[in-house]
């Protein structure tokens, strides 16, 4: 309990941290990906309350809805469509202060204004994306994106 505690005290860098520490813990003991999809995106979700948090998987030339914590989402992306399209066809995080401005922005949601997508790669390759919305702009910044990449490292 005073581990969740300082959780919801903390600033932004001391929760990164302690969120590292935990998911270091949760994949060193489980290696079933959607598993960990599952943890990861719930112990984000609860650490930093964000809007929607959650993971989009390749399948073939389309991302597919995976585990996630929020209201409702899109189930399918297409390569190179929207923020999570594009973390995923330039292999690397996508920080987006005002979704609105974002060409192709894809609305799954009108309450979501600032959105990251960090890209989970296996041997180079994206197999997956780390996607988080908020209902505030320019929620997102180089910490988030830091952090958030070791995090996805770990996977």
């Amino acid at each position: 309990m005073a581990e969740e505690l300082h959780i919801a005290q903390g600033g932004k860098e001391e929760k990164y941290a302690l969120l590292y520490k935990q998911v270091t813990a949760l994949v060193e003991s489980e290696n079933d990906t959607i598993a960990n999809m599952a943890n990861v995106a719930a112990m984000i979700h609860y650490t930093f309350g964000f809007w929607w948090t959650g993971f989009y998987r390749v399948s073939g030339e389309q991302l597919v809805l995976g585990p996630f914590q929020g209201p409702l989402a899109c189930s399918r992306i297409a390569y190179g469509r929207g923020v999570c399209g594009t973390a995923w066809k330039e292999a690397c995080t996508q920080v987006v202060p005002d979704v609105e401005q974002f060409p192709g922005h894809i609305a799954c949601s009108s309450a979501s204004k600032s959105e990251i997508v960090v890209p989970l790669l296996k041997d180079g390759i994206v197999v997956a994306v780390l996607d988080i919305d908020s209902e505030h702009l320019a929620t997102f910044d180089e910490t988030d994106k830091l952090w958030l990449e070791r995090i996805m490292e770990l996977m």
